[in-house]
């Protein structure tokens, strides 16, 4: 696959990036550098490689699934502009 100057100008275009006409063949030439790259990674043979999270094996830390703190509302809700019924009043947005 090769990424000519007009497909790397609406590449940027939609990535809302402002690339200007000279920059174009340097970026389009960016662009198939990266996908003989992909090319060359698709060539590696993975098979029976199970798949890594991490370059060191390690498990992600856990914590107690408690409930702290919690019973606060007349605290949370003093520093609220308007509070009715033990929630946040907001205008209405209509659209």
């Amino acid at each position: 696959m090769s990424i000519d100057q007009n497909t790397a100008a609406k590449v940027a275009k939609l990535a809302r990036i402002k690339v200007e006409d000279e920059a174009l063949p340097a970026l389009a030439a960016e662009f198939n550098t990266i996908l003989e790259f992909i090319e060359q990674l698709n060539e590696v043979d993975v098979e029976g490689v199970e798949p890594m999270t991490s370059v060191t094996p390690q498990r992600l830390k856990r914590r107690e699934d408690v409930v702290t703190d919690g019973n606060q509302q007349d605290k949370i809700l003093s520093n609220a502009p308007d509070a009715r019924e033990g929630f946040f009043a907001v205008p209405k947005v209509m659209e």
